[in-house]
């Protein structure tokens, strides 16, 4: 006799993803295609010629820096709310987002080092890629603040913790990847010159 064997629960389940997540790496995706379509353009442009040769501001070295270190931060205090060590969280969370305000601080500044360099916005396709890169970037880096910012008050409002990671995780993954960007960004430009 042949018995037909029930499926259990579990078999078919599809494999799923909390939808913020999902919604996260889209929003990555998007951007990246944003900053690749960009980047692609710069390559082109540059073999048409009429590009001015100049060197990248000092500042976006130190900014590189900034953001790595941003990175190592985001990242204890993700591991902070895992162990429900809510102070380093509130401290690490605060560092994080101290070091995204001085990176935008910086990039002003590193932009003030184009313009005395006598970069400009209009005038050289060259100049205008990297404000447009930078200040894009600027931008996200931004969202990203906010977004820390919505974390950093869910995390004094006890809503981030042990068994509730959902926003510091999205959120850590977003820093990080804006961390990455900017760090491709950089070596793009600085290869490509």
């Amino acid at each position: 006799m042949n018995t037909i064997q029930q499926p259990t629960p579990n078999q078919y389940r599809p494999l799923g993803m909390n939808p913020l997540k999902f919604a996260t790496w889209l929003f990555i995706v998007s951007i990246v295609m944003i900053f690749a379509s960009l980047t692609s353009a710069y390559v082109v442009r540059r073999g048409e010629g009429n590009w001015l040769e100049f060197d990248l501001p000092s500042l976006f070295w130190i900014n590189s820096v900034i953001l790595l270190i941003s990175s190592v931060t985001m990242h204890i205090a993700y591991l902070q709310a895992k162990k429900d060590n809510f102070n380093l969280l509130r401290i690490f969370i605060v560092a994080t987002f101290v070091l995204g305000i001085v990176f935008l601080i910086l990039q002003y500044y590193a932009w003030g080092q184009l313009v005395d360099n006598k970069v400009f916005f209009v005038g050289n396709p060259a100049g205008s890629f990297v404000y447009v890169l930078s200040g894009l970037h600027g931008a996200h880096i931004i969202a990203g603040l906010i977004f820390l910012f919505i974390v950093f008050i869910m995390v004094f409002q006890d809503k981030i913790h042990s068994k509730k990671m959902l926003w510091i995780e999205i959120c850590t993954t977003f820093w990080h990847f804006l961390d990455g960007l900017w760090l491709y960004l950089f070596f793009f430009l600085i290869l490509n010159r």
